[in-house]
């Protein structure tokens, strides 16, 4: 399928990550002509042996001239910009990397696009990823699209130039939209991110696999989202007549603590204090202390979350708990 036919064409960059994949699922099963963009020939192998019929392609945000390419070759109707490390704690390892892959990557991606529309002369759609981060220790709570962003970390700080350069563009006549997406979690996420490690650990000690479980500050709040709901509502948004910013939340915040807690809870464990060791090592330098959103404009469009918090601690412990017997 090509642009030639008037089919929908999307490219989803990081295709492989958490989002990614169920994103390159959702557009599958819509009939669209999907097209995802890895960082690696591994990622895209493994891309195309779990969805034979996307096409995958090798870039890095991080080089215009393979960015371009893949623009000009897919010319694609639709774009979602996913790609990146979504690690806060690695952006403070690497800042300078953070401020080029996610701060410039999505310009390159966003000005391929532009030159894409003027030379086709028909519109395309661009979602840039952006995240709760840009609000920093925010001075009022829940954040709204409204909300002066604030970034205390290299990651935010990327994202927030990011978010600034899609509204530019937006200006000019694209129909460019960013979505500010909380935290979202599944079994897809990575054990190096706090919730994971946590429903990993749970699993690991009500099974016998281990008998402690480390972590950093556990009096922080986030607004946990569930994967799956986030990839729909970023799905609602790229089908708007009109491009504008979204915030992506529940609008309910929890502690780390509380993570743990119900993690432990679900595993039959009450006592869980006892597992748990604070390492002071493991603290973020400017960690903001509370982030929860307003998705009221979100909502407005008929986009809910169809998984609280209870639930999605759950799903992840489940999910490590059957994991683990399959094992065995």
């Amino acid at each position: 399928m090509g642009a030639s036919d008037g089919s929908n064409i999307v490219l989803v960059t990081g295709a492989n990550g958490q989002d990614g994949h169920y994103l390159v699922e959702r557009f599958v099963a819509r009939g669209f002509d999907v097209h995802g963009m890895c960082h690696s020939t591994e990622g895209a192998s493994r891309l195309i042996a779990e969805f034979p019929g996307v096409t995958a392609h090798v870039a890095d945000l991080a080089d215009t001239a393979s960015i371009t390419d893949v623009v000009v070759n897919v010319r694609p109707t639709h774009i979602v910009n996913l790609a990146g490390n979504t690690s806060v704690e690695r952006s403070w390892q690497f800042p300078t990397e953070t401020a080029d892959v996610l701060g410039v990557g999505p310009v390159r991606l966003l000005e391929a696009a532009w030159q894409l529309q003027l030379s086709a002369g028909a519109p395309v759609r661009f979602l840039q990823a952006s995240s709760a981060e840009v609000f920093g220790d925010a001075l009022s709570s829940p954040q709204r699209e409204s909300t002066p962003r604030m970034p205390v970390t290299p990651y935010g700080a990327a994202k927030s130039f990011a978010q600034e350069m899609v509204a530019v563009y937006r200006a000019r006549g694209m129909l460019a939209s960013s979505a500010i997406l909380y935290n979202h979690e599944s079994p897809r996420r990575p054990a190096s991110f706090v919730a994971r490690k946590i429903s990993r650990q749970a699993a690991l000690i009500a099974t016998g696999g281990a008998e402690s479980l480390t972590l950093g500050n556990i009096d922080v709040f986030r607004d946990w989202g569930y994967a799956p709901d986030y990839v729909e509502a970023l799905v609602t948004i790229l089908d708007q007549p009109d491009a504008s910013e979204y915030v992506v939340a529940t609008g309910v915040a929890h502690s780390v603590r509380q993570f743990v807690k119900t993690a432990f809870s679900y595993v039959g464990i009450d006592d869980w204090e006892s597992y748990v060791i604070i390492d002071p090592a493991l603290y973020r330098p400017a960690d903001p202390k509370s982030l929860v959103g307003d998705p009221a404009k979100l909502r407005s469009l008929g986009w809910k979350p169809s998984v609280d918090f209870e639930q999605l601690v759950h799903i992840m412990v489940e999910a490590d708990l059957a994991l683990l017997e399959d094992r065995v």
